[in-house]
């Protein structure tokens, strides 16, 4: 499991994960919070490559505002 980042903001019905480095996951990937609960997948990597951003696709029934400031993970 790779750790990808805190999510920073939401946009249009997306959750933005900064990264924490230059590693991060494919788009398609699962992300899962830290009990392993599945949140969404990616949908779209973007901005510098130092850190980039990652957008994730919620899951039905997974309320955007309850993951502000929460770090995820890829599965």
């Amino acid at each position: 499991m790779q750790r990808v980042g805190t999510v920073s903001k939401t946009a249009q019905n997306l959750a933005i994960i900064h990264c924490d480095g230059e590693d991060h996951p494919d788009i398609g990937t699962s992300v899962v919070d830290e009990s392993l609960s599945r949140v969404g997948r990616v949908v779209d990597v973007f901005g510098p490559v130092s850190q980039p951003y990652v957008a994730v696709a919620t899951d039905s029934g997974v309320l955007l505002t309850d993951l502000l400031g929460q770090k995820l993970y890829a599965r």
